[in-house]
């Protein structure tokens, strides 16, 4: 009786999906226009969007997507699958969590639910139902997303990947298996997009590839590793390459950091010409007192050779209510159509 009381609960519980909104449902430039003419942070947004518009109407820049935080189990999936479907970004570089536990988990088939109400956590425990503050995830669904990992990571050739490899054998698994068309995991295959996670083990992933080692080394045979390194030069590579480039990034942390140090790593390589990132826009709560990096400015990071203080702009605000305004405004203006895809992903076959 137990055991059935526990399965309605959880049912109850998990009965309200999260809905990804749709950026090309709706025009967000009239709102974003006014925007502009207010002060605070709605005129940040503003001049972060005509920052963005200015990326997508350079034909030499290359854009990168630059995601931290738990934006995409909260709804903005399907608006980051939007910009990499219409050449509105040329790279991404994330979080593990944002692209395994949110993105790839969804490609399975598995859903973000909405916390109508938030009993106990140890309630939620004995349930098998983890928290994202007001977003609820099934643990035993994430535990399949583990397992798939597993299953990818037995089927590679035993060398070092970098995490732009193995997300891309994600992909192409997602292709073959999956059960959502609307994937930046999937789409990011589809279209030669790298992906880079620098902390790629600090997800559901790491569960899965953890196994993978235990059980082929309990076997006394050789098994696949991941090479941060290889996931530095690979971006940096692409960095010298691409010339111009612009930073659409949302939260900090690694990803931030990661995608802005590629500047100082090729002038060690001793490509003294490599240009900074010419625009960047981020969009934060956090706290610059604090001295991280999360929180630290863009006029800050100009001071280490990264950014061009020129073209920049940061938005203190929660990304979920700012970004649908930001990619709609730029999706509806088009000037992402008369772009080129780059595939930089390609460029390592």
């Amino acid at each position: 009786m137990t055991e059935v009381l526990n399965t309605n609960r959880k049912a109850e519980l998990l009965s309200t999906t999260v809905e990804h909104i749709d950026i090309t449902k709706f025009d967000a430039r009239p709102i974003v226009d006014a925007m502009k003419k207010m002060s605070f942070t709605s005129r940040d947004l503003g001049r972060a969007t005509d920052i963005y518009n200015q990326m997508l109407a350079d034909k030499d820049c290359s854009i990168f997507l630059v995601i931290a935080g738990s934006t995409s189990a909260g709804g903005c999936m399907d608006l980051y699958a939007e910009l990499l479907r219409n050449k509105m970004i040329d790279g991404v570089v994330a979080t593990g969590a944002s692209i395994v536990d949110m993105d790839f988990f969804e490609g399975l088939g598995h859903k973000h639910y909405q916390a109508l109400e938030v009993p106990d956590d140890d309630t939620l425990r004995s349930l098998l139902i983890d928290r994202i503050y007001d977003t609820y995830i099934d643990e035993e669904q994430l535990q399949d997303c583990d397992h798939t990992i597993l299953e990818i990571a037995n089927s590679l050739e035993p060398r070092p990947y970098s995490s732009r490899e193995f997300i891309r054998e994600m992909g192409k698994y997602l292709v073959e298996n999956g059960k959502k068309e609307n994937s930046l995991v999937k789409l990011a295959y589809e279209h030669d997009v790298p992906i880079f996670c620098p902390a790629f083990v600090d997800s559901s992933a790491g569960f899965g590839l953890v196994k993978h080692q235990v059980d082929r080394a309990k076997e006394g045979k050789p098994y696949m590793v991941l090479d941060a390194i290889a996931d530095f030069r690979e971006l940096t590579d692409i960095k010298i390459k691409a010339g111009v480039t612009g930073l659409l990034m949302i939260g900090g942390g690694v990803p931030k950091n990661f995608i802005q140090d590629t500047v100082v790593c090729a002038e060690i390589l001793g490509h003294d010409d490599v240009q900074v990132h010419k625009y960047a826009v981020q969009i934060t709560v956090a706290d610059v007192r604090d001295g991280a990096c999360s929180s630290s400015t863009l006029q800050e990071a100009a001071s280490w050779g990264k950014v061009n203080t020129g073209i920049e702009q940061m938005v203190f605000a929660e990304a979920g209510s700012v970004m649908p305004l930001l990619a709609s405004d730029a999706y509806h203006r088009g000037l992402w159509k008369d772009r080129v895809k780059r595939r930089w992903g390609a460029s390592f076959d």
